[in-house]
């Protein structure tokens, strides 16, 4: 039996991961603050509300299309099925996406310009610990299918 086959990880890393990148942005915030001028802060909480509306939806989205294929939604079980439509038809990792776009909205929010440096260190911290690891497991318990979903459906966006 394949290695991969059972499940993708043993921890779930990508809470972990996102919740590890607010830490840190509030954290530079108070040692060295990046203020807005108020104007670029009007405008970031729109966009922030934007974002953080976007990331609750994506994320819903994905989690019951994911509940209706009757697969998992937890990184560190095995999935049943590939899940290629709702916005798995939009990308292959929506709830990902969701969680960077909810942290950096949630900085455009409340001002703080950390969390998008943040969000996007999660995202490449998340791309090498977990996208990888799930792609392994997706590819051997999917095979061509899985080869075929990721020719046509990008990683991100």
């Amino acid at each position: 039996m394949n290695a991969y086959r059972s499940k993708s990880l043993s921890f779930p890393w990508p809470p972990l991961l996102y919740s590890l990148a607010v830490m840190a942005a509030l954290s530079l915030q108070r040692l060295y603050p990046l203020p807005l001028p108020f104007i670029w802060a009007l405008v970031s909480w729109v966009v922030g509300a934007i974002l953080t509306a976007v990331a609750v939806t994506l994320n819903v989205w994905a989690i019951k299309t994911l509940m209706e294929r009757r697969t998992t939604i937890l990184t560190q079980r095995c999935s049943a099925h590939l899940v290629t439509s709702g916005p798995f038809r939009f990308t292959r990792n929506p709830t990902y996406l969701g969680y960077t776009l909810l942290t950096a909205g949630l900085g455009l929010l409340i001002g703080n310009p950390w969390f998008l440096a943040m969000a996007a260190a999660a995202a490449a911290l998340t791309t090498l610990l977990v996208i990888r690891c799930e792609e392994m497991h997706l590819l051997s318990r999917f095979g061509c299918e899985f080869e075929f979903y990721c020719k046509r459906t990008r990683r991100w966006l």
